[in-house]
């Protein structure tokens, strides 16, 4: 069993949306609610499911960018919430971000090696030498040549950024790795040699991956298991090959039958898509207003992530009921 990295019990995040002048009530919004998840060390977690599901902000909430309503988020038996300044930064050494857009999240008055170079300043590693070696080894690393070094980020493609946003991200020699859409940004032709580096330097560096996107195909390319996400829920998690050989929630049935294939035997197994998300406030299971499967319980309980056989785990009152039988 691969040793415990980061461990998430009941986690929450609400957002207050005020509405208006005109209207006095606000909006409560629950981003992610009610969260269990544990991701092993050495692993690919990927993170899929529909824009707006709540994905980005789980992912800022492992790496501290923001703080949970509740619950908490342990990194190798610690509460990260509860950290100092002191640990926080150390914790921040040994957990990195990978931005979605690689041209916003690059500042254009700086170089490519004044980028990369950041990180080691802020956490005082190393003196002016060695960070700059550090520098051209780790661009050389990540597909940059020297003589990119002193270029600004208007100088580059939108691969190349990525790269260098890549080469931030693993400059202080991190644990882990949170990507957030890595590749969306991208053009087709260039995601999959950024989805293959980052394999490769998952291999050269030891590292821990949560990868988070909304493309099943990229998902299913990059992760050891994955982790459906639905209005701020887990609702499925289970083993690479059982997500999309047997998917068991009626939601990731759906999202696999929107994957374009070419396999004349899937052709066949549409999963019909119906009906609007859950409305805030309602009783009963989020995805009920969706489901072909829907059961009276799924109006009045909200289900809960179950162990169904062994390392797979599910949210379904459908599934639960199948298994009891």
């Amino acid at each position: 069993m691969p040793d415990l990295l980061v461990d998430i019990q009941k986690l929450n995040k609400k957002y207050t949306l005020t509405s208006g002048m005109f209207n006095s009530k606000n909006r409560v919004v629950d981003a992610v609610n009610d969260v269990n998840l544990k991701i092993f060390k050495g692993e690919t977690l990927g993170l899929v499911g529909e824009s707006g599901c709540g994905k980005s902000t789980l992912a800022r909430l492992i790496t501290r960018l923001e703080k949970p309503s509740s619950g908490f988020i342990s990194f190798k038996g610690e509460n990260i919430n509860s950290y100092n300044s002191k640990s926080l930064k150390a914790y921040r050494r040994n957990v990195q971000l990978i931005f979605q857009d690689p041209y916003s999240s690059l500042n254009p008055r700086k170089s490519a090696a004044v980028i990369i170079k950041e990180p080691l300043t802020i956490h005082h590693i190393g003196d002016r030498n060695t960070r700059s070696k550090s520098v051209l080894e780790l661009m050389a690393k990540v597909g940059l040549s020297a003589e990119q070094a002193n270029r600004y980020p208007h100088e580059f493609s939108g691969g190349q950024r990525q790269r260098i946003g890549i080469a931030r991200a693993l400059i202080l020699r991190p644990e882990m790795i949170v990507a957030d859409e890595p590749v969306s940004a991208l053009d087709v032709s260039i995601q999959a040699q950024i989805l293959n580096l980052l394999k490769d330097l998952k291999q050269d560096f030891g590292l821990t991956y949560l990868f988070v996107s909304h493309d099943l195909n990229v998902i299913r390319h990059m992760s050891d298991r994955i982790a459906v996400m639905y209005l701020g829920q887990i609702v499925e998690l289970a083993q690479n090959h059982d997500i999309y050989d047997y998917p068991l929630h009626p939601y990731t049935q759906m999202l696999l039958a929107a994957v374009p294939s070419c396999d004349r035997q899937k052709k066949g197994k549409k999963v019909a898509i119906k009906g609007e998300a859950r409305i805030e406030g309602a009783r009963g299971c989020n995805f009920k207003n969706r489901c072909l499967y829907k059961l009276p319980v799924c109006e009045e309980q909200q289900p809960v992530l179950k162990d169904i056989n062994n390392k797979r785990f599910c949210a379904c009152h459908l599934v639960s009921a199948k298994e009891e039988e």
